[in-house]
């Protein structure tokens, strides 16, 4: 895709005031509002990033992130907050209760960092969309007399964990009673609200022969090697007819001994990706008659392990019209919806696709600069380039932008019925799903 300079496609202001209009209806007046919230919170926001940055911890084990995190929500007026929730030692919730019936409206923090490149995915700027977006929304609640719950999880080990997947399977959206699910991703594509990501599955396959000298007495042998070099090519070869967007990823983690003796062992690790779980699903069963025909090729036999999974992302098209909506009022350019939903999809993956499948969800797309000094394009997410632009104090503008936009819809959905109706019809499908927004 080509690259849109950063000044015709961003409309960048200082401190994202939004954009003048001579009759401020009341919807304009609240997110002027929330946009004063999130500037209040401006340094405290980017100490927290800039700490979590540069700290970077892997899936499960961002003790820091979390307690920066925690200690901070804690000295929030009239938050509840649980550390350690739900038996995962760095998964957190917030709540902040009004006290009156209404929806419950959720945002997820992510802080997992990757190996060896740090925060090359922008997670430090997820974590503080999602923060200042929840503060943002409960102080709306609280000065506006609103009805209803703000929650924020802390959903650790994005990257291959599944954080938001134990999190839902172990109850934690339910026992909240949530009724929607926000949250942001930065990166170096367009601005979008309606971004889709594929679904995946990863696992592991070993293969089990026996061995024998592989020049005195070959035949005595029976070679693990063979049977995955056998099921690789058998992948390459099925590549040729699958359908656009299905991807089958592949490494060897073991190939044998020595040259000299026939391979009694060997395994490699798989990922397959795909735009839909029902796609995925029918992939896979192609790929695993490849790793069959390994095992029938050459004798040895065969174990799968089953890795982390997730779904795709399956963005709510009326959440994403008000995302939308909020966005381009504080000066962006995110283009209407059937064009948003074609040019937005991913072939990346995220648990948030999970949560997408259990309640109504949107995961936006932030544009941040991750370019050299000439304006030549740098690397996107899961680069070095981007683990540099993930710290830069442009993108901690940008992610303020977009915790107001995340904000808007949510105070929208607390204090719209009909807005929420409208939600969960879409979610349930039982009414054509909104492309535009108001």
């Amino acid at each position: 895709m080509e690259h849109i300079s950063f000044t015709s496609r961003h409309n960048i202001v200082d401190d994202f005031v939004m954009v003048e209009n001579a009759e401020l209806d009341y919807g304009a007046q609240r997110l002027d509002a929330i946009s004063r919230a999130v500037e209040g919170l401006s340094s405290d926001l980017r100490a927290i990033s800039l700490d979590i940055h540069d700290h970077p911890e892997l899936q499960y084990k961002e003790i820091h992130a979390h307690r920066v995190l925690t200690e901070y929500f804690e000295k929030q007026e009239g938050w509840k907050v649980t550390p350690s929730a739900y038996d995962i030692r760095t998964a957190f919730v917030g709540v902040y209760d009004s006290g009156k019936n209404g929806p419950a409206v959720s945002f997820n923090a992510e802080y997992d960092a990757l190996a060896g490149i740090g925060h090359a995915c922008g997670h430090n700027l997820i974590a503080i969309v999602s923060l200042g977006a929840a503060l943002a929304t409960a102080e709306l609640l609280r000065t506006n007399n609103f009805g209803g719950r703000v929650v924020l999880f802390g959903t650790p080990a994005e990257e291959g964990g599944g954080g938001k997947k134990k999190l839902l399977d172990a109850g934690a959206y339910k026992d909240n009673q949530v009724d929607i699910s926000l949250i942001t991703h930065p990166g170096i594509g367009p601005d979008a609200a309606l971004v889709r990501t594929a679904a995946y599955s990863a696992f592991k396959v070993e293969y089990f022969g026996k061995e024998a000298h592989a020049a005195a007495r070959p035949w005595d042998g029976i070679n693990a090697l063979d049977a995955l070099i056998t099921a690789y090519n058998a992948v390459s070869v099925l590549r040729q007819q699958t359908k656009t967007g299905d991807i089958i990823q592949i490494q060897i983690t073991n190939g044998g001994l020595r040259p000299n003796i026939i391979h009694a062992y060997a395994a490699g690790r798989f990922v397959v990706r795909s735009r839909s779980r029902e796609r995925l699903e029918a992939l896979s069963k192609r790929v695993m008659a490849c790793f069959e025909a390994g095992a029938q090729a050459t004798g040895a036999s065969i174990k799968i392990t089953p890795g982390m999974s997730y779904s795709d992302h399956v963005p709510n098209r009326t959440l994403g019209g008000r995302f939308r909506h909020f966005f381009n009022q504080l000066g962006g350019v995110i283009p209407p919806g059937e064009l948003d939903i074609l040019d937005s999809v991913t072939q990346a993956s995220t648990d948030q696709g999970n949560v997408s499948h259990a309640m109504p969800s949107i995961s936006p797309n932030f544009w941040i600069r991750s370019e050299g000094k000439g304006g030549e394009q740098l690397g996107g997410p899961h680069t070095p380039d981007f683990e540099k632009a993930a710290a830069s104090e442009e993108s901690h503008k940008l992610a303020l932008r977009a915790a107001k936009a995340l904000a808007g819809t949510a105070v929208d959905v607390l204090t719209n019925p009909d807005l929420l109706a409208e939600v969960k019809k879409e979610f349930n499908g039982s009414v054509p799903p909104s492309t535009t927004g108001s």
